[in-house]
């Protein structure tokens, strides 16, 4: 999820946005067939990044040779400057045409990152992801992916509705496990929805674009609601990263409470997102276990990681926290 509240637009043409670059991690203007050219010359030429926790990455930098890029890794992996030469010159024009070539002191810089998650390669936002439209994928992405994975399984769905889907990866990693017959994704961020509509496409897939925040454009029930909420306390309103109240559980809360509503009987909603532990008591449990209606909802909720994001634990907001746990849960409407 990503971005600043909108009101909600169906988007079902061709979509682009007109977000200027504003910061050092922006990008400019999105154009789906050049996105989805230069994911498939990347494919091509046998690109494959696993994207790290920004401390990894900024770690990475610091090391002797990381100033300038040698190879596409280090241009859409690491963020590096580099000079034209080091791409292809398809490469080169289709990262142009896409809108995310700028110049830099050392020659050019991408605005995008390219990650990999199973056969299939991500866009996103470039690394520092600071600006307040920025499109997150990270650790927490494989995470989710894995979840998913394991619980979606190789049957049919009918209607998929992925709430703030950023990159677009938790629909496209359902859709390798499951025969799909329908995609909704949603998001308050427009470049989320355009950068997800190239991954879609780079997949293979299609599906409907909803400006928006949460459910409050879902109106027809669904199959199948996955999310991966932001989940972080105090992170200056970013709205990627900053989960609200309950040191960060709130929207986590919000969006399972609003997704069960609409699920059809039988239907599952997939929760990924973390969760602060104080005292060994995990809120965000209890406040599900209490919200839910038991003779109609069954509830699975386990850590899939029982550490996460120490590094918070040193911002005010946490400091009663020992930890942040990374949860998986699933609920399934019963009838």
């Amino acid at each position: 999820m990503n971005g600043a509240p909108g009101k909600a637009l169906l988007w079902r043409g061709p979509l682009m946005t007109t977000t200027t670059a504003t910061s050092e991690s922006g990008p400019g203007p999105l154009d789906t067939d050049a996105g989805v050219r230069l994911l498939s010359i990347l494919k091509s030429q046998g690109y494959h990044f696993i994207t790290t926790t920004p401390a990894t990455h900024r770690t990475v930098l610091r090391r002797p040779g990381k100033a300038l890029a040698s190879d596409a890794r280090d241009v859409f992996g690491w963020s590096l400057p580099f000079a034209a030469q080091v791409l292809s010159p398809d490469l080169f024009a289709a990262l142009r045409a896409a809108g995310g070539l700028r110049e830099d002191a050392l020659g050019w810089r991408s605005a995008y990152r390219v990650s990999s998650l199973g056969e299939d390669l991500f866009l996103h936002s470039a690394f520092p992801p600071s600006a307040e439209d920025a499109v997150f994928f990270g650790p927490d992405t494989y995470r989710f992916a894995r979840l998913l994975r394991q619980v979606v399984g190789s049957g049919e769905v009918g209607r998929l509705v992925d709430i703030g889907t950023g990159s677009g990866a938790g629909a496209v990693v359902a859709a390798r496990s499951a025969r799909i017959a329908s995609f909704f994704l949603t998001d308050v961020n427009p470049v989320a929805l355009a950068t997800a509509r190239i991954n879609l496409a780079a997949a293979g897939l299609s599906a409907d674009f909803q400006l928006g925040s949460g459910l409050e454009a879902v109106a027809e029930p669904a199959d199948l609601i996955i999310a991966n909420p932001p989940f972080i306390a105090g992170d200056g309103g970013r709205t990627y990263r900053d989960g609200g109240d309950m040191i960060g559980a709130r929207l986590s809360l919000d969006w399972s409470l609003a997704a069960t509503a609409k699920l059809v009987p039988q239907g599952r909603f997939v929760l990924y997102t973390g969760s602060a532990i104080v005292g060994g008591v995990d809120a965000l449990r209890q406040a599900l276990t209490v919200g839910l209606d038991s003779a109609t909802y069954a509830l699975t909720y386990e850590e899939l990681d029982p550490d996460i994001f120490g590094g918070q634990l040193s911002a005010r907001d946490y400091e009663a926290v020992e930890r942040i746990a990374a949860i998986g849960a699933v609920v399934t409407r019963r009838v």
